[in-house]
């Protein structure tokens, strides 16, 4: 009776999930989505605890260290940390599962049926992968490590051999039980953790991050059928689909295969890719751009991680609403792979209160862009590239950008003249129609905020 009433709440749980990631598709209903995964969560938690064999003791002191380590993050760590922090979790995810099916072995010393050792085995492998390769991503994400592509000879063979290793030893494990096996195949799956991210430049890094958290998903899912858990299987394969299909749709955002981000070296020639650039950049002061603002009918706010580095997001909206009361139209283009993780910049404006109805996809900005007076690009880089377009000599010729140089005027909101993130020239900074206005782009938005206010 009580294992039924336990799988009962298991299924109901699994339907919050998937309700909750279908709210989750909509601003108007994210919030509620978030509260009901939430709660299937805690239905699952808390079923899971009446289950008999449990140490409650050790269940307990990780829910402390466990709370006392999320509320420390989420009380300390900026917005400008959302992405390495998202790629931290997905990391422990990953180990969490690696730890689950290494338990399982050693709690059974050994004499495991062939299914167990084999999603052990999964379970080991995706979550020792999906671990060292998020620690890696947050080393380039933070600033500890470059994020330019680190390449040397030979490098896809060499990654090829130790897959083929991984996978041959965990079929001996499977097939034998042989401890040092195991051991090899943990070992391999962190080292191809390292090794399959450092190849990947730090403008491909939100395709990494969706990676990565559905390789948590799919880990957590195997990790679920070692211990015979129904929802920790469904929890993981929808975090595993939706992961995989959110890097497929960033990837077509940016007109490239899966296969062409994890193993092209993209950004390995730093600034080297692309045709000379001519023409210099023209700068412009506040006080000039007032002027020009004031006159628009119809502006564009463009954000990148320019944005989030510089914590604009509340003074850009209150730049829209002034431009508003001016009588200007105001709207937000987004670009789907802008910032450092899949949504950064839709959170961002989300945390200021922008209205979602002024939030603009990439195809729809285009569009009207022609009409636009003046286009605001706060911090963004290879998303509004005109080389995408134009060079195909370009290392990102041929990716889909928001094409702010049919705007009338655009501004560009700069902290230097140095490359973005991806090592690329703008070759937009240069256009006629383009003007620098430098510093940090809080500072620059509530000055111009305060020469409308005067």
């Amino acid at each position: 009776m009580q294992e039924m009433l336990i799988n009962l709440a298991y299924i109901v749980a699994s339907i919050l999930f998937i309700f909750g990631i279908k709210m989750l598709g909509s601003a108007d209903t994210a919030r509620k989505g978030n509260l009901v995964s939430a709660i299937g969560m805690l239905i699952a938690v808390v079923v899971t605890l009446f289950e008999k064999g449990l140490s409650y003791e050790w269940i307990v002191a990780g829910l402390i260290v466990g709370t006392a380590i999320g509320a420390i993050a989420a009380k300390r760590v900026q917005m400008t940390g959302m992405p390495e922090l998202v790629a931290l979790f997905n990391g422990f995810g990953g180990l969490a599962s690696l730890l689950v099916g290494w338990a399982e072995y050693t709690k059974d010393e050994g004499h495991l049926t062939p299914f167990t050792a084999t999603v052990v085995v999964l379970a080991i492998l995706i979550g020792g992968i999906t671990f060292t390769g998020s620690m890696i991503a947050y080393l380039k994400l933070s600033g500890k490590m470059g994020g330019t592509p680190t390449l040397f000879p030979g490098q896809k063979v060499f990654n090829a051999l130790v897959v083929l290793a991984m996978l041959g030893l965990g079929g001996y494990f499977i097939a034998t039980g042989t401890e040092w096996a195991l051991y090899a195949v943990i070992g391999l799956s962190l080292a191809l953790g390292i090794l399959g991210v450092i190849p990947i430049g730090g403008g491909d890094m939100p395709v990494v991050i969706s990676l990565l958290n559905s390789f948590s998903g799919l880990a957590a899912s195997a990790a679920g059928f070692v211990i015979f858990n129904t929802v920790l299987v469904v929890a993981g394969c929808l975090v595993g689909a939706s992961g995989l299909i959110l890097t497929v749709i960033m990837c077509k955002a940016m007109n490239r295969t899966l296969a062409n981000v994890l193993f092209g070296g993209f950004g390995a020639a730093s600034g080297k890719g692309g045709a000379e650039v001519e023409g210099e950049m023209k700068a412009m002061s506040v006080t000039d751009a007032y002027y020009v603002l004031e006159a628009a009918n119809r502006v564009i706010f463009v954000p990148g991680y320019g944005m989030a580095v510089a914590q604009a997001q509340h003074a850009v909206k209150e730049l829209g609403e002034v431009l508003e009361k001016n009588g200007a139209e105001v709207s937000y283009a987004i670009h789907p792979v802008a910032g450092r993780m899949p949504g950064h910049m839709n959170v961002l404006l989300a945390e200021a209160d922008v209205p979602y109805e002024q939030l603009t996809e990439m195809d729809d900005a285009n569009a009207i862009m022609p009409a636009v007076d003046v286009a605001i690009v706060i911090g963004a880089n290879d998303v509004v590239n005109p080389a995408a377009a134009e060079d195909p000599s370009s290392p990102i010729y041929g990716m889909p950008i928001i094409n702010v140089h049919e705007a009338r005027t655009v501004f560009a909101l700069k902290r230097g003249q140095g490359a973005g993130f991806s090592g690329l020239v703008n070759t937009l900074f240069f256009r006629e129609n383009t003007r620098m206005i430098y510093g940090d782009a809080k500072a620059t938005v509530n000055a111009l905020v305060g020469q409308f206010k005067d």
